[in-house]
């Protein structure tokens, strides 16, 4: 549970609070800032992402501070890492992450918070364990060498853990109770299930997020997760890690049904329709149905359900008609009393 020092008396903050950490919210809250009627609760800002080489996610092909070198595919989105400076293990002698305590990844996150509010801020931070390592080593490597190579992959997240709970670090002492949630990502599944073995999550995966949970929670900040793919078989680790939201966006891969039969209630949930299948090509009647299961089987009267906009709809080939839809349908079951 997070204090509430500093954050009295904010409507936006405390009506996320409460869905977290099951308080009751009054009614299912919206991190979204695309349609103006609908409800807004979250400012969540990126400006920590941003690279001094260049790299941000709109900006096409560029390097990132970590020596990782993009390419934009043929489609509007921010494109994947074609170049891995750490491919070939003899560079890591030589080799420097960037610094996490230089002032420019946290000198435009104070005109965000400027403009927050009473609402929940959330700062997002991408690319974290086992999406940086294999940004840096390659992902076919990565795979290959988590068996043939597990020094090799352990000094690298070690490396990455460290720059992550220094950034967490900045965060407390430069903002204070001014921001109250980190959003990290890491992809941990495919369509079919996850990319590694619980055993081998749980030898170089588990203790790392266990570290980079505690530096949050010291912080006094919730711990979000997004994590794409069908997880489930991880969804249990990420509750024993006592990470408070999973932001998870393919939910009928999952399926809904047993994600939220064995884990409603156990930890919060923020989540849209599916950005892969119903969201994108479903009917407007489909996209109704699934809000309406996702908030049967996954929301309690006591909380855990945050209702989340993918926010890029051209990258996913959904229109604004079709996310208008989702939202109202959503709206219908605001109030608490109608979720079950």
């Amino acid at each position: 549970m997070l204090s509430k020092e500093g954050c009295c008396n904010l409507e936006g903050y405390e009506l996320v609070r409460r869905a977290i950490e099951f308080d009751s919210p009054e009614r299912l809250p919206f991190y979204q800032d695309v349609l103006p009627d609908v409800p807004s609760d979250v400012i969540d800002s990126w400006e920590m992402d941003r690279a001094k080489r260049g790299w941000f996610f709109n900006q096409g092909s560029q390097e990132d501070d970590w020596g990782c070198i993009w390419q934009r595919t043929e489609k509007d989105n921010m494109g994947q890492v074609k170049i891995h400076p750490l491919e070939d293990w003899s560079r890591m002698k030589d080799y420097s992450p960037p610094d996490p305590d230089d002032d420019y990844y946290y000198e435009r996150v104070t005109e965000e918070l400027d403009k927050a509010g009473d609402r929940y801020v959330v700062l997002t931070c991408h690319f974290n364990l086992i999406e940086r390592l294999h940004m840096l080593h390659g992902f076919q490597h990565t795979l290959i060498d988590i068996y043939r190579k597990p020094d090799k992959i352990e000094a690298v997240l070690d490396l990455i853990l460290d720059f992550k709970t220094s950034m967490i670090r900045n965060v407390r002492s430069r903002f204070g109770g001014r921001v109250h949630g980190i959003f990290f990502t890491d992809d941990w599944g495919t369509q079919q299930g996850t990319l590694i073995d619980l055993q081998t999550f749980r030898r170089f995966f588990k203790p790392r997020y266990e570290k980079l949970v505690r530096a949050v929670h010291n912080a006094n900040l919730h711990f979000i997760l997004h994590t794409c793919g069908k997880v489930t078989r991880f969804i249990p680790e990420f509750i024993d890690l006592q990470i408070d939201v999973l932001n998870l966006q393919q939910p009928r891969i999952l399926p809904i049904e047993e994600v939220g039969d064995r884990f409603a209630g156990k930890v919060c949930f923020l989540t849209t329709v599916d950005i892969q299948s119903t969201l994108p090509s479903g009917t407007y009647q489909e996209i109704r149905k699934e809000v309406e299961d996702l908030i049967r089987y996954w929301a309690t009267p006591n909380g855990g359900l945050i209702v989340f906009n993918y926010g890029d709809g051209t990258a996913i080939g959904v229109s604004q008609d079709r996310t208008q839809i989702m939202f109202q349908a959503f709206m219908k079951c605001m109030s608490s009393r109608t979720w079950h």
